[in-house]
């Protein structure tokens, strides 16, 4: 340290500060409430489609309108008069009862039930099981 030249110390307070409060810390209601008590003006301002989801949910949109325009009726195929007398008919000659058609294929009797009266959406995969059980050809040509 010697021959270095006049030597003094810097007796500055030095300040240490946590960081700068970010954008949600300033709209804290404590933060708003000792601004306000400070003097400090305050802007507040109201977006415009707060707190709801309009952007889902917004007019009429392209597809809403085609959907709207659309005027085909569209319905779910039933199970032909064909197939129905064909099964009713099966059964008869086994002589079943529609619970008991049902317990063989392992169905509900409610499924034989709504085949049987032409109510029912056609399953092919319980057509194949009433075919087996019953021994007729119920699908395709005879």
């Amino acid at each position: 340290m010697a021959g270095v030249g006049p030597m003094s110390q810097d007796w500055e307070p030095v300040v240490i500060r946590k960081k700068a409060p970010n954008a949600a810390a300033k709209k804290d209601e404590k933060a708003v409430n000792a601004a306000r008590r400070a003097g400090a003006e305050i802007e507040t301002v109201r977006k415009a489609a707060a707190g709801s989801n309009k952007a889902a949910s917004s007019g009429t949109s392209l597809n809403t309108r085609k959907l709207d325009d659309e005027t085909e009726n569209l319905a779910h195929d039933r199970v032909p008069t064909e197939l129905k007398k064909a099964i009713m008919q099966g059964r008869m000659d086994k002589k079943l009862t529609q619970s008991q058609l049902a317990q063989l294929i392992n169905e509900k009797p409610q499924i034989i039930q709504e085949y049987e009266s032409g109510k029912a959406i056609p399953n092919q995969q319980i057509i194949g099981k009433l075919e087996r059980t019953l021994g007729v050809k119920l699908r395709g040509k005879k």
